[in-house]
């Protein structure tokens, strides 16, 4: 595997493995006051659902630089999907279910954090949410379909 793919994917596996950190301490209070001296209950929800959105654009970048594809700024989210969806998946190298992740991962980005909010002039629904513990389902689903993208983009980077 080429350098800079390389790099890319091991970007997209941290970013699964805080994720999954972030998502297991918002689940556990306990956890929070004895290991981290937390006083009230947090939830780290919203950082779930950012963090597996990047570790799913880091994977596609790291299929991308695997066969010389690059993307990058401006616009580099909307151009690493767009070469992503044209070179890989219409070429049948992927699966086309990773495509539909990859748009509705960033369709939550979106929503959540405001990514892209000037291009599309909105605000979603994770944005207005007033209590942290709403976006759990939101999170464990983000966080489920990250491990699904990594794990298929790292099979075919590794074979």
């Amino acid at each position: 595997m080429k350098d800079e793919a390389e790099l890319y994917l091991q970007r997209a596996e941290n970013e699964l493995a805080a994720a999954q950190i972030l998502f297991d301490i918002s689940n556990n209070p306990k956890l929070q006051k004895e290991q981290f001296k937390l006083e009230k209950n947090f939830t780290f929800y919203s950082l779930v659902i950012s963090n597996s959105y990047y570790c799913i654009f880091n994977s596609a970048k790291a299929i991308l630089m695997e066969g010389d594809i690059k993307t990058g700024s401006p616009e580099v989210h909307r151009k690493t999907i767009g070469a992503f969806e044209m070179y890989l998946v219409k070429t049948g190298k992927l699966d086309v279910e990773l495509l539909k992740i990859y748009k509705k991962m960033i369709i939550r980005a979106e929503e959540l954090l405001g990514i892209f909010s000037r291009e599309k002039g909105k605000r979603g629904e994770f944005t207005y949410q007033k209590l942290p513990q709403a976006n759990k389902e939101p999170a464990k689903e983000s966080l489920d379909n990250a491990y699904t993208f990594f794990k298929n983009i790292n099979k075919v980077l590794r074979k």
